[in-house]
């Protein structure tokens, strides 16, 4: 694992995207794994910014988002899908068709999940996925304790991470209790893991997942198995790691 400490926000934002910027420089035909949340709109931020400068190309990228509320349409304003048009596909040339995000209306939602399965082999598999961490470790929304052989599935969505989303809709109340989301073994089967994390909120979790026991109760510590990780976090999210003795690149 690769772990670089950036001072700030604005500065882990643009680290982040140099490291997505230089994977579709080097395959512009590449598959992204997409991530929503706070943490990664600065990212996406820099990535139209390069965008617009003509440094960038997305014409033949592709993606697939981690997940999606169930329960949500896709213009709702807190969808997923709503999400990445407005920070991201609305403002870069990546074609609509090659865009893929799990869809919170389905009717059967096994079907859905399973076809979304078949839709990451089909194209051939994830060659970059983005991540955020949650207050308790989750990664997309596989919570503690979930299985870490699941594919893409349904999940009831913990209290902890209804509370911390709540701050996006007008009470908690509307804060839906089901997702759809991909699962530890999607995640894990990409060629390549970006994980970003921000604020010292995060310290104890990231410390957790990174320097203790892979666990079910952490599921971001699966991650230390992976062969090609990378951890890119602002310096209040990793002085914990710091002081625990791990080394990070400046």
């Amino acid at each position: 694992m690769r772990i670089y400490q950036a001072e700030d926000y604005k500065a882990m934002s643009r680290r982040a995207a140099n490291i997505i910027s230089a994977q579709v420089i080097y395959k512009p035909d590449c598959v992204l794994g997409l991530a929503t949340g706070g943490t990664p709109v600065g990212i996406y931020q820099q990535l139209v910014q390069w965008f617009k400068k003509g440094d960038l190309s997305f014409a033949e990228t592709k993606s697939v988002n981690l997940d999606e509320y169930v329960g949500l349409s896709p213009h709702h304003e807190q969808s997923y899908r709503y999400f990445m048009q407005s920070n991201l596909f609305d403002h870069i040339d990546i074609k609509p068709e090659n865009t893929h995000v799990l869809n919170g209306l389905a009717k059967d939602a096994a079907e859905e999940c399973a076809a979304y399965n078949r839709l990451i082999r089909g194209l051939g598999g994830i060659d970059l996925q983005l991540l955020g961490m949650g207050h308790n470790g989750h990664i997309a929304f596989n919570e503690p304790g979930d299985d870490f052989g699941l594919e893409t599935h349904v999940v009831n969505l913990t209290e902890s991470t209804i509370a911390a989303n709540a701050r996006f809709f007008a009470s908690a109340d509307e804060v839906p209790r089901h997702a759809l989301s991909m699962g530890i073994k999607n995640i894990m089967n990409a060629r390549r893991i970006l994980i970003v994390v921000s604020g010292e909120e995060k310290a104890d979790i990231v410390c957790q997942a990174f320097t203790g026991h892979v666990t079910k109760e952490v599921p971001a510590s699966i991650l230390q198995l992976h062969p090609d990780v990378t951890l890119v976090g602002d310096k209040a999210a990793l002085h914990k790691l710091v002081e625990a003795g791990v080394s990070v690149c400046g």
